[in-house]
């Protein structure tokens, strides 16, 4: 596979950020495109919406179904599979990006948050996973492909979110152990993060925190989740990913496009050395 012309792609969400960025390379390929996310209407701090998404798909080339879907419900995540596989006939990719984030100690995390980024990293993911199988099972080369870092179980990690990373570290999980359990019906299961800090609406959540000049753009992980997603399913599973690797081995090693000021040193991501 060259491309991802037709194939239908379930990302849960992709009304801003990544998940946006990843539907778009899709689109460009003529992808059909679910946009599974919460937003509706444009929130002050958070622009983009399902709809605006699904737009911009529309627009750069593939088709759209905006799905207002909060994973955290059982009920949502199935009529969501239901309306997709009503409007495009089946699914051949799912997409776990929807993530929650609380970067604080274990003191500094009202249970709140804790419970809100188990809820959707982690049984969203699962959930997502489990309501897609069905039509995975029928695709030609299906995958599932979760925003999770490398699991490594080193304690630097975990010191100052532990939540958080026992929460990013379960999607990684998931990746693992699905893997394994779909590999013999030709379903592959992987995980990707990028080496460096991306210049989301998100990350500006954070305040002052990240220096939005010296990370990269979400096309740097959409490029790499596209090089992931057209491989054959049944020879590439059960891999961590960084968004670099993925674009060297489809032969891409000049990155300084994706850098928000190429002038300025990049920042590491999260869970990369």
């Amino acid at each position: 596979m060259s491309d991802l012309r037709n194939k239908t792609l379930f990302i849960t969400g992709a009304s801003r950020g990544i998940g946006k960025a990843i539907a778009l390379r899709a689109a460009a390929d003529g992808a059909n495109v679910v946009v599974a996310a919460k937003t509706v209407v444009p929130h002050p701090q958070l622009p983009g919406t399902i709809h605006s998404a699904a737009a911009e798909i529309e627009a750069a080339g593939g088709q759209a179904l905006a799905v207002r879907l909060d994973i955290r419900h059982e009920d949502q995540v199935k009529a969501a599979v239901e309306a997709a596989v009503e409007r495009f006939g089946g699914i051949d990719i799912l997409v776990n990006n929807a993530s929650a984030i609380w970067l604080a100690g274990t003191a500094d995390t009202p249970m709140r948050r804790f419970d809100l980024m188990f809820s959707v990293n982690v049984r969203g993911t699962f959930l997502c996973s489990q309501a897609c199988l069905p039509w995975l099972e029928k695709a030609d080369n299906p995958h599932i492909l979760n925003l999770a870092p490398p699991p490594e179980i080193e304690a630097r990690w975990f010191a100052d979110h532990c939540a958080y990373t026992i929460s990013k570290y379960a999607m990684s999980l998931c990746a693992l152990g699905m893997s394994a359990e779909l590999a013999p019906r030709g379903i592959a299961v992987n995980a990707l993060w990028p080496v460096t800090v991306i210049d989301t609406a998100a990350l500006r959540m954070l305040g002052d925190r990240v220096d939005p000049s010296r990370c990269r753009t979400p096309e740097v992980v959409a490029d790499a989740a596209h090089a992931i997603l057209v491989r054959d399913s049944r020879s590439t599973t059960g891999r961590f990913f960084l968004d670099e690797e993925a674009l060297a081995e489809a032969g891409v090693t000049d990155l300084g496009r994706y850098a928000v000021d190429p002038e300025k040193p990049l920042l590491k991501d999260l869970f990369v050395d």
